[in-house]
């Protein structure tokens, strides 16, 4: 996921040769706005401390009706924007949740699910809050190791044990972001958990999503772009307002 760190390292690293045609890319598509397939699907985007502070009523002016936030990374690191972020976005009415980024090379994932409970994963019951999501991709600070020295069974061991714990203390399954590529290269494209974690894929530069990873047969969220017109990257909600609503209730 494009994020302060994350986002600076893995443009550096993937696309340093080809910076001016980055730039003209990221223009054009920020000029086109999403893909063709968001045609009446609610928009959104996600933001971390690299947006620092948001103006989340432009933010809705604009379209956005839902955004999730970066809390935290492993067990060390929190956004020191998040209260504002999070807070901002429901007083402008924005749907909003709260995101952990995982680093399964650090600690456990039941360890690091109770450090994001604790900082901000939470989820209340309050028709405004989406339920918590795990951000588990490419390792940003090692291109050696993008599953982070894990083999895929003890990949799927580590997701397992941060869904349990996000279980056990909010009640609610974690949304899983990920990329299709990813998860088939670092979980074997595991199917253990389709039937009760929403996805939410990121496949960027495309009018579709595409192939989806191990078992999942429709997609929730959509990451589509790290630069438009909403800050952060972008995204849509496969569904309408009311579902979006239903998701956040917990029904």
């Amino acid at each position: 996921m494009a994020r302060e760190r994350t986002l600076l390292r893995h443009r550096a690293g993937v696309l340093a040769a080809a910076t001016a045609a980055l730039a003209l890319t990221a223009t054009a598509s920020a000029a086109a706005g999403p893909p063709a397939l968001a045609t009446g699907l609610p928009q959104g985007h996600d933001v971390s401390s690299h947006q620092e502070h948001v103006d989340w009523a432009a933010a809705r002016s604009m379209g956005a009706r839902f955004v999730y936030v970066k809390a935290t990374e492993s067990t060390d690191y929190r956004n020191p924007y998040f209260s504002e972020q999070y807070d901002g976005a429901r007083a402008a009415g924005l749907y909003r949740g709260a995101y952990h980024f995982a680093r399964p090379d650090k600690s456990s994932g039941a360890w690091q699910a109770a450090y994001f409970v604790r900082h901000g994963g939470d989820w209340v019951a309050d028709g405004r809050t989406l339920p918590p999501a795990l951000d588990i991709e490419d390792n940003p600070y090692s291109k050696k190791h993008k599953c982070y020295g894990l083999g895929s069974t003890r990949m799927v061991r580590w997701i397992r044990s941060f869904s349990d714990e996000i279980k056990q203390e909010t009640g609610r399954r974690p949304v899983i972001y990920t990329t299709t590529q990813w998860w088939r290269l670092c979980t074997g494209n595991s199917r253990a958990f389709a039937k009760s974690h929403a996805l939410w894929i990121a496949r960027h530069g495309t009018s579709r999503p595409g192939t989806l990873p191990g078992g999942w047969r429709y997609w929730t969220f959509w990451q589509f772009d790290i630069d438009g017109r909403l800050p952060g990257d972008q995204d849509l909600f496969n569904g309408s307002t009311s579902r979006l609503r239903t998701l956040a209730r917990g029904w």
